[in-house]
């Protein structure tokens, strides 16, 4: 570990007037009068010209937000020294875990402070490292971006996608992996898709029609469908293989089993839940349904000659792996064999080398345990502490696969693991200048509104002081049934390095203890996810890790709408909120692009009037009042980003900015080379973090760093 001297806040060096002596003058954003009905009620919608993203109008409108917020954020006397923090810790050397395809072995590296993360490889067999494609060289400005890649067979073609400033949308380039030389079309209008070789012939991929109404970023995209694609061909002739108008669906995703022989397609009409279907490709058969409804999730796994590994939550809210002969499929659906029962923790489940890596959350903590394909338990991997581990993938002819393991004081690390023996190596330390002796993190319960028992994890400082004066950052998600497992990141040891406390509360909605948690917090639940928070908060609080003066909510996506809705229904909770890329129109947020697939976490404002009625008593842009002093706030967004459009981030600003009842500044930060997060560059992850770790420490009155 290298060693050098960490800046440190001094905690004592407070304000003693008001950083924000007078309410800030704000542009002026025209209101319009335009209202919408819904059961017979009304209800105003005076910033609806903000959703024209393309617009002259909304452009300028942009620009002045913007003016007015780097100028503000230009006077923070230690932004820069902020910067120059995260720069130089982010400048260490990253490697990700290896992949082995054809004869090389492929892996991501970069150097320090490059854009984007170079794919490099080498012979397998021992040779020298070289670049197979390096991201930096798409686009000037780095904010072109590698959005995945995937090998045929043998190894010798790939077919990468790209992002361009952040979007969803995907470009895909078909290469010879010898040569490195393109072959056929550049292929677009690709999103949400993975790619599924079919030996070297082609490959299926997902796709939309572009939008009928709108532009490309905010329209509504509706029919989900599967193409194949013919690498001697043009995209032109690529022929729809499942989906479109006559079986509507809005994720459709294919995979190709790794001995060629079944093409599995999973068809869902939200984010929760879907369909299966099976080809069997050696005897051309026609497609037949697994399962057919949206009531349970199902996940081929792997696949072992006729039997399918089939990882599903029916009748197991925690999950269970069963087995499946596809032989059987096309007479009648037999009684499913289980292999790996379902647990008190929930299960994923991954596979190599013809065994499967069962992969348990433990109250918030990765446990991964070794089994045969006949279910039989072999072993416990043996993890450097409690953590997340991921990988544990490899090919049926891989006996050594990698695996990574982080926590939020342990730099992700590379291990290499026999499978035959289950002996684990070290593989790749990152040298970074961070020591995890000099921190702690620890797991608490805290009890929510209607008593259920929440975890936390809060990460500070070895020796702090419980003195409710320490700046404080509390994070959170709750939704889509995804789990914030301990995870590093130099953003958060910076934090930590200057004297602050990081908190992530793992909410109702989320996925750490299954479905039943999942389904605690959507619909007219949702607002189970808002009190966890609330409750996390308070009990910070009545800790003494900080006070309201100098407490931070952070969250992005849903957890925008976390902080939105949070910060409208208790305003003095926190001193600063700082929503990134949030969903905070709920009465029209499935209206844009792909919002629609979110309704089972949601509902929508037509489906009933109750759920029209919850939904407007939470939604953060029709909650703000006046009269009230909300939280110093700093809302991030991108003007690409076509997963959460930014709209719903320009409403809600619009709102604050015009009924802010007191000298706490509303601001706007909209990113103009970023979408809604993935692909980012280095430098503007740099300056983003800065800026919000400036702001809210400059709102906590803190006049400088020591």
């Amino acid at each position: 570990m290298i060693k050098s001297k960490i800046i440190t806040l001094n905690l004592l060096t407070i304000l003693t007037l008001n950083v924000n002596a007078q309410i800030m003058k704000y542009p002026v954003t025209e209101k319009e009068t335009v209202n919408d009905e819904y059961f017979g009620e009304k209800v105003p919608a005076p910033y609806r010209w903000l959703e024209y993203d393309q617009s002259p109008k909304t452009k300028q409108w942009i620009k002045e937000q913007n003016e007015l917020t780097f100028d503000y954020l230009s006077k923070i006397p230690y932004k820069n020294q902020l910067k120059d923090q995260l720069k130089k810790l982010w400048n260490y050397q990253r490697v990700s875990a290896p992949i082995e395809e054809g004869d090389y072995t492929y892996y991501y590296k970069n150097d320090g402070l490059q854009p984007q993360s170079v794919l490099y490889r080498k012979l397998t067999s021992g040779g020298k490292e070289e670049i197979f494609l390096d991201p930096n060289k798409f686009s000037k400005d780095g904010t072109t971006s590698l959005g995945g890649i995937s090998f045929s067979k043998d190894g010798s073609l790939a077919a990468y996608q790209i992002s361009e400033g952040g979007s969803d949308w995907r470009k895909v380039i078909v290469v010879n992996t010898k040569t490195k030389k393109q072959i056929g079309d550049t292929l677009t209008n690709v999103k949400f898709s993975d790619i599924a070789w079919k030996s070297n012939e082609g490959f299926y991929y997902s796709g939309y029609q572009k939008p009928k109404e709108g532009s490309q970023l905010s329209g509504k995209t509706e029919h989900h469908i599967l193409y194949f694609h013919y690498i001697k061909e043009s995209q032109s002739a690529d022929r729809i293989i499942f989906g479109g108008e006559e079986i509507p669906r809005r994720y459709i995703n294919a995979k190709v089993s790794e001995d060629q022989r079944y093409l599995i397609i999973s068809a869902a009409n939200s984010t929760s839940g879907n369909e299966l279907y099976i080809q069997d490709l050696k005897n051309n058969n026609k497609i037949y349904p697994i399962v057919t409804g949206f009531s349970n999730s199902y996940d081929v796994i792997t696949t072992d000659g006729d039997w399918l590994y089939i990882l599903t939550n029916e009748q197991a809210p925690n999950n269970k792996l069963v087995k499946l002969n596809a032989r059987q499929i096309s007479k009648k659906r037999l009684p499913w064999q289980t292999v790996i029962s379902e647990s008190e923790s929930v299960l994923y489940v991954s596979s190599a080398h013809k065994y499967l890596f069962a992969k348990y959350v433990v109250d918030v903590h990765s446990e991964v345990k070794q089994y045969t394909l006949e279910g039989k338990l072999l072993r416990t991997i043996e993890l450097p502490g409690l953590g997340q581990a991921t990988g544990f993938i490899g090919k049926v002819n891989q006996k050594e696969i990698y695996y990574s393991f982080t926590s939020y004081i342990y730099p992700s690390t590379i291990f290499k693991l026999n499978t035959e023996s289950g002996e684990s190596k070290l593989y790749k330390k990152p040298e970074i200048n961070f020591n995890p002796e000099h921190f702690e993190s620890k797991q608490i319960f805290y009890t929510s509104e209607d008593g259920t028992k929440i975890p936390m994890t809060i990460t500070y400082k070895k020796g702090i002081k419980l003195d409710g004066k320490n700046p404080t950052i509390l994070y959170g998600y709750g939704g889509f049934e995804i789990s914030l497992l301990p995870s590093f990141s130099v953003a958060t040891a910076v934090w930590l390095q200057n004297g602050g406390i990081y908190a992530v509360a793992n909410l109702r909605g989320g996925g750490e203890y299954g479905r039943k948690w999942h389904d605690a917090g959507i619909k007219l639940k949702k607002k189970n996810v808002f009190n966890d928070f609330i409750a996390a908060g308070e009990y910070l609080i009545s800790q003494n890790y900080t006070s309201s003066e100098r407490l931070a909510l952070s969250g992005g996506s849903n957890g925008g709408l976390l902080v939105g809705a949070v910060m409208t229904m208790r305003p003095n909770l926190a001193k600063v909120a700082l929503p990134a890329v949030g969903v905070l129109d709920m009465l029209r947020y499935h209206t844009f692009t792909a919002g629609a697939g979110w309704a089972y976490d949601y509902g929508t404002a037509e489906d009933h009037k109750d759920m029209f009625t919850y939904l407007k008593s939470y939604s953060p842009v029709h909650n703000v009042k006046k009269g009230i002093c909300y939280p110093a706030t700093l809302i991030t967004t991108g003007d690409h980003d076509d997963r959460v459009v930014p709209s719903h981030s320009y409403k809600f600003t619009a709102e604050l900015q015009e009924k802010q009842n007191c000298s706490n500044p509303v601001l706007i930060r909209i990113e103009t080379r970023a979408g809604h997060g993935a692909g980012k560059p280095v430098e503007l992850l740099i300056e983003e973090t800065a800026d919000k770790f400036a702001f809210t420490l400059y709102n906590f009155g803190i006049k400088d760093l020591k």
